[in-house]
């Protein structure tokens, strides 16, 4: 114990330097156990996405990616087929599909403009694009001078749309997204992330239940129970959702059945999200759903290039957070080797003294390195709570700084063609499921701060915290009194 007691009482006998030293190494170790914390999240995270995406296969209509082209629907014909291939585990069907304002939609029907389903644009004139059907809601994205512009007569002129023969075209409004599914999940087979509410648990024809986005619920002040209308019939909200980004919170989520039926499209899918038994059948049972549905009918698309490419950015930045925290542990222990060598050069006649009553080496060692491992635990203790505050900051840095560039390689995905998920069906769609790109792939990485996380830092820390300090106390203890006491 007198070992222990002077080496705590030595810690602090300079109390401005031993400050200074528990603010440096705070700093250092912080960093080490952030880029720890960063480390081990970009590794869950590329755990989970081989688990939930790298066997996953999306099966579209043929000719439909565009929005401009062909295609026709798929139906509930093909997702039987597609269950029934070899390696097939799971088959999600949705239908993708546009709903026009009510109260907009009726406007430009009354205006002239082509109107079906009371007055819903169904496309053709003027360049419209489609939409399947009408809703009470307000859209909470403004189309701008683009959306204006690709609404209007194909005149760059104005950007309200222009004038076509006299007449004033109608203000164009963003339509609201609206996808049925036949599960509690997304295209991309995930659960939606849920910011009040429930999922989905009534799947029927004639259910009521909707989930609506983030943006679209404030832009509509829509609250969990309150109520809205698809085409004549009253939905409820279930549950608020919030898929990411301003855009794809301006949608809903309806029962898949629901959908087919309030938009007369009975039976038609607009994709497939396929989960296959493991990654390595992804190929082949890519071909064999070719084959067995028809390759002039579908385009059935690998998530593993958008996998392959968000892993090996997130394989850089965990090879960076890796080197960070190896840098900052070396750090961290050469600021200890410094601050010891500089106090035991200062207490060479304390040393001197110590040799001469009889103590030895190892006691002497063990004072010492006890006086530093003092500081680094103070040190740790700030660290973790600077690692707590910055660990998200500097993981959500490195993600976006090796991933920002990264583009889709098979493109945005895009709903069925004339009839089902295109014009006059579902509409011109923007789907950004699982495919749509390394980084949307990616998503958020949350990081957090455990015990385990704590411990394997700390021990790292200690270690190398021991070695800085025990190396200077060894060498000048090893020195005989006689010489310590004469150079004093």
């Amino acid at each position: 114990m007198g070992v222990v007691s002077r080496s705590v009482g030595n810690a602090f006998r300079n109390k401005v330097r031993s400050g200074a030293v528990v603010v440096i190494l705070a700093v250092a170790i912080g960093l080490a156990l952030a880029m720890l914390v960063a480390n081990q999240a970009v590794g869950a995270k590329v755990d989970s996405l081989k688990a939930s995406v790298g066997n996953n296969l999306t099966v579209n209509p043929a000719g439909s990616r565009g929005g401009l082209g062909g295609g026709n629907p798929l139906t509930t014909a093909d997702a039987t087929k597609a269950a029934a291939v070899a390696h097939v585990t799971g088959v999600n069907g949705t239908l993708t599909v546009r709903l026009a304002n009510a109260a907009t939609a009726s406007t430009s029907g009354s205006a002239g403009g082509p109107a079906d389903r009371g007055g819903a644009d169904r496309g053709g004139a003027a360049g419209r694009f489609g939409s399947s059907g009408t809703t009470s809601l307000v859209s909470a994205v403004q189309p701008g001078v683009l959306g204006q512009r690709n609404n209007g007569t194909g005149s760059t002129g104005s950007p309200t749309g222009g004038t076509a023969g006299g007449t004033t075209q109608p203000t164009f409004t963003i339509p609201i997204q609206a996808t049925g599914v036949s599960s509690p999940t997304t295209a991309a087979g995930t659960a939606l992330k849920l910011t009040g509410g429930a999922q989905l648990s009534d799947f029927a024809a004639n259910s009521t239940q909707a989930l609506v986005g983030s943006t679209l619920a404030a832009k509509n002040s829509l609250k969990v129970g309150s109520t809205f209308t698809v085409q004549t019939r009253t939905m409820k909200v279930t549950g608020i959702f919030d898929a990411g980004d301003a855009f794809d919170n301006n949608g809903i989520y309806l029962p898949l059945a629901a959908t087919q039926t309030l938009v007369d499209q009975a039976g038609q899918l607009s994709s497939l999200n396929v989960v296959v038994d493991s990654i390595e059948n992804v190929a082949a049972t890519q071909a064999a759903l070719t084959t067995a549905l028809g390759a002039s009918n579908v385009d059935v698309t690998a998530g593993s290039n958008n996998l392959q490419s968000a892993i090996t950015s997130l394989g850089t930045v965990q090879n960076i957070s890796l080197i960070a925290f190896i840098a900052s542990l070396v750090t961290a222990g050469l600021i200890v080797l410094l601050i010891m060598i500089m106090v035991v050069r200062e207490r060479r006649r304390e040393i001197g003294v110590l040799k001469a009553i009889g103590a030895s080496n190892r006691t002497i060692g063990v004072q010492f390195t006890l006086e530093a491992l003092v500081l680094v635990v103070l040190g740790t203790v700030v660290g973790a709570v600077v690692a707590a505050f910055s660990s998200n900051p500097i993981v959500s840095a490195l993600v976006a700084g090796n991933t920002g560039s990264t583009v889709s390689a098979a493109g945005p995905v895009r709903g069925g063609g004339f009839g089902g998920g295109g014009f006059g069906g579902g509409g011109f769609t923007r789907t950004r499921g699982a495919f749509a790109g390394a980084s949307q792939l990616i998503g958020t990485i949350s990081t957090s701060v455990g015990w385990q996380t704590l411990v394997l830092g700390a021990v790292g820390i200690l270690a190398i915290a021991a070695i800085g300090a025990l190396i200077p106390a060894l060498l000048t203890a090893r020195v005989r009194p006689i010489e310590v006491l004469r150079g004093e």
